[in-house]
Order: structure tokens, then C-alpha cells, then sequence
């Protein structure tokens, strides 16, 4: 009976050691998954505070709380099963996918650079009648909208995610992305909360006795829109970089692999310019390289949308027969 006690002790050890190996696998496989996702994650990061300007300080955090919420469940319960689900289904479809998100990245980053560079003017926000909304109504919008973009920002974090554990079991795969999930959440608007409230501190501090402490303050005032400026530009470059990253190696996984050799043969030439720095040299070449093509990319999305999609779809809202009240056809 003690032998049979002993062997069962045994057992339970060794899938004690089995379980400790998954868990450490799954979090080292986390890890290097959230550093291929860290573009996005500044891109999101900037992004964010922009939804909580305009609004009494006192609404800014639970607006930011509310968005992390749904950026969650985009991630937790509509991108995480449908993730799985194309590994088990259709995982050929994941890198077209991928390389589609990539796109829209860079659309977005090269819409944003051609508004900095060519601004016009903005609108203000009205309901459907024109009418000014009322500010919870304004605030309901805002969340709504900042959740959308969030989604397709998360689908590229979790499409990453599973790109770079494709080969891990399936339970690897579902483990290292909902860690994967929470971990940019919190990260995300843990920083997106301190941003936005910044502000409010530097005003605080301000009013302190201590000298050094008021001009730590005031410095906090004055330099938060500089810096959010930064953080918005440096978002911009971190969607085409990511955008165009993504873009290249899925050329690259198609057997296209002229431009990643390119890229990769201009950034060895660098590092061995500045050997001191080699890595960080490369690592920039290659992230400026793939911001360039992902302009370019982004460029030809943004004039085919605004000259080719748009006006489509124009007319053919046009072209659709209304309908009429009673239910008949419209004129």
C-alpha cells in the first residue's frame, strides 16, 4: 500500500513538473509574442487618450475604464475563439489575414501623417438631426467609436500573437493568448489613465509649497499637449512600421522574399557602420525600411479608398431605391 502511495506521490510530481514546463512555456512564449505586438501597442496607447479630451476630469477615468472593458471582450470573447477556431478550420487563412491587417495599419498610419502634414477642417459632433448631442449621449459615442478602433487594433495584437505560437498545441495557443490579452489591456490603459490624468496632477503639484515640487507641476501642464503630440506621432510611425513590418514577411512566407532580404542586407550594412550600437542601428534600420514601404502602402490604400471605393459606394447608395414609408419601393 505504501509502495502504491509513493508511485501515486511520483505521478503527481511529474505532472506537477509537466504543468510548471506549460506554464513557463506559454509565459516565455507570452512574452516574445507581446514584443512582436509592442508597435501596435504604442499606436493603441496613443490613440486612446484622445476618446477622454473635452470632458469634465471627473468622467475622464471611468470613460477610459469603459473602453478597457470593451476591449476586452473584443479580445476575450470575440477575437480569442475566433482565433482558435481559424487554427482548427482554416489556419491557411490566417497569414492573408494578417497581411490584411497590415494594410489597414498602414491606411490608417498614412491617412493620419497626410492630416498632420494636410490638415482640414474637422466637424463637430452632432447627432443624426444635426443637433448638438447632449454630453452623455457625445460620451456614449466616443466609447463606442474608440471600442471600434480597438477592435481592429486587438484583432492585429491577437493575430500576431498567434502568428508567432503557431506551432504550439492548441491549449498553448489559447493560454498564451488570453495572458496575451489581459496583459496589453492593463498595460494599454493603465498608461492611457495615467496620461489623461496627468494633468489634474501637474495642477496639484502646482499648488504645493515647495518650489521644485511647483515647477514639477507646472512643467506636467505645460508639457502634457507637447507630449501627447509626440505620442501621437510616434503612434503614427509605429503603425507603419508594424503595418509594413507585417506586410514584408508575409511577402516574405509567400516566397517573395526579395524586399526582407533588402531590408535586412541595408540594415546589416548599418550595424557594421556603427558597431558599437550595431543592434540598435539594425533594429532601426529595419523598423524605418518597413515604416517607408508601409507609407507607400498606405498611400495607395488611402488614394484607392478615396478615389476608387468611396465614390462607388457613393453611387451605389445612390442607385438604391429607397423605401418608402408603407413598405413599396420609393421612386
Amino acid at each position: 500500500m505504501s509502495s502504491g502511495l509513493f508511485a501515486l506521490l511520483d505521478d503527481i510530481t511529474g505532472l506537477a513538473n509537466v504543468a510548471a514546463a506549460s506554464l513557463d512555456d506559454a509565459a516565455s512564449q507570452a512574452a516574445k509574442a507581446s514584443a512582436k505586438a509592442a508597435g501596435i501597442v504604442i499606436d493603441d496607447a496613443a490613440v486612446t487618450p484622445r476618446y477622454a479630451v473635452g470632458f469634465a476630469a471627473d468622467r475622464e477615468l471611468p470613460i477610459i475604464w469603459r473602453i478597457a472593458l470593451g476591449s476586452l471582450k473584443n479580445k476575450l470573447l470575440i477575437l480569442l475563439p475566433a482565433a482558435l477556431v481559424l487554427t482548427l478550420v482554416a489556419p491557411w487563412a490566417i497569414p492573408p489575414l494578417l497581411m490584411i491587417g497590415g494594410v489597414y495599419l498602414c491606411y490608417e498610419g498614412a491617412e493620419k501623417l497626410i492630416e498632420r502634414v494636410l490638415p482640414h477642417a474637422g466637424h463637430g459632433e452632432a447627432a443624426a438631426d444635426g443637433e448638438p448631442l447632449d454630453p452623455k449621449a457625445l460620451e456614449n459615442q466616443k466609447i463606442s467609436g474608440a471600442i471600434k478602433t480597438d477592435l481592429i487594433l486587438s484583432a492585429e495584437i491577437m493575430a500576431i500573437t498567434l502568428a508567432s505560437v503557431s506551432e504550439a498545441s492548441f491549449g498553448t495557443q489559447a493560454v498564451v493568448m488570453a495572458v496575451v490579452g489581459l496583459g496589453m489591456t492593463a498595460f494599454v490603459y493603465g498608461i492611457v489613465a495615467l496620461i489623461v490624468k496627468a494633468d489634474d496632477v501637474g495642477v496639484a503639484l502646482a499648488k504645493r509649497r515647495l518650489a521644485p515640487v511647483r515647477l514639477l507641476g507646472r512643467g506636467l501642464v505645460v508639457g502634457m499637449p507637447y507630449f501627447l503630440n509626440l505620442l501621437g506621432a510616434v503612434g503614427t510611425i509605429a503603425m507603419l512600421w508594424v503595418g509594413g513590418g507585417i506586410i514584408v514577411h508575409g511577402f516574405a512566407g509567400y516566397g517573395l522574399t526579395g524586399l526582407e532580404h533588402v531590408i535586412h542586407d541595408l540594415a546589416t550594412a548599418g550595424g557594421r557602420v556603427v558597431t558599437m550600437f550595431a543592434a540598435a542601428v539594425e533594429w532601426l534600420v529595419t523598423a524605418g525600411l518597413s515604416a517607408v514601404f508601409g507609407l507607400l502602402i498606405g498611400a495607395v490604400a488611402v488614394l484607392a479608398t478615396h478615389f476608387g471605393v468611396a465614390p462607388l459606394l457613393k453611387s451605389i447608395r445612390k442607385s438604391t431605391p429607397k423605401a418608402s414609408l408603407d413598405g413599396r419601393p420609393g421612386a
